[in-house]
């Protein structure tokens, strides 16, 4: 159960998923989610994501069904703070590292108050702005459903998300805040980001960094996926689903 790439042998492939795998928020295209069955049918992958699991679902699962591989698979919504896997009949939580009452309460109002006085909060927005997720509070300027044009619109340097993460970060240092997707900051427990997920997952399957390859489109500094490559994880920069799809087509070809 392996894949080759660079010259080297990974057991186990992992992916972000918005902007890497789909657009964001949006469903896997049919290419892309046959080729994850190819993937999934000789090798295990993992995919991580800031979503919450019930975008998972939309997203991934019910674009590529139930098939052999699907066994392979491996499920890391909000950053990683849970683990979700087949159990051979159903998806399973293995852990969720969920927020305290009082620690969603602060992370709530601190990114509003942040928001309203960066002059970042907007009046027109597809769905809410604020959502709990249980182990992760997530701000998205234009709520979660938005176009993903009007999303890559609204904050095409990042100073927008990083200036609300800078103010909550401040003010919430007791908790881990990071920039999310193109919109989006997110609020975890401290010390938890894509690097715990992925830790936690080499831990549960006996794996090694160096038996990991990873895609991702935010491997830059302060990017969300960049966790994941400081733990010394080959890591792929993709630049949209496309490339990814392009990039992994001809892993599995070669």
């Amino acid at each position: 159960m392996a894949v080759s790439a660079n010259g080297k042998t990974y057991s186990l492939v992992m992916f972000d998923l918005d902007d890497t795998l789909a657009a964001s928020k949006s469903p896997l295209s049919d290419d892309m989610a046959a080729l994850l069955r190819r993937l999934l049918a000789s090798t295990r992958g993992c995919i991580i994501s800031g979503g919450n699991y019930t975008q998972f679902q939309a997203q991934v699962l019910a674009r590529i069904g139930e098939f052999d591989g699907i066994g392979n698979l491996h499920l890391m919504p909000t950053n990683g703070t849970q683990y979700v896997r087949w159990s051979g009949s159903e998806w399973e939580t293995v852990y969720a590292e969920h927020l305290s009452d009082d620690e969603k309460q602060r992370a709530l109002s601190v990114v509003e108050d942040g928001a309203k006085a960066l002059g970042l909060w907007e009046s027109q927005t597809w769905g809410p702005i604020l959502e709990d997720r249980g182990s992760q509070i997530t701000f998205s300027a234009l709520g979660q459903q938005a176009p993903v044009d009007a999303k890559a619109a609204w904050d095409p340097d990042g100073a927008k998300k990083e200036s609300l993460r800078a103010y909550a970060a401040e003010r919430l240092p007791d908790l881990e805040v990071r920039s999310g997707g193109s919109t989006s900051v997110d609020i975890t427990r401290k010390g938890i980001d894509k690097a715990y997920g992925a830790t936690r997952l080499m831990e549960i399957l006996d794996i090694g960094t160096d038996e990991i390859l990873f895609f991702g489109d935010r491997l830059d500094e302060g990017g969300n996926d960049r966790p994941v490559m400081e733990l010394g994880i080959d890591s792929v920069q993709v630049h949209g689903f496309g490339d990814t799809f392009e990039r992994l087509s001809a892993i599995l070809s070669g």
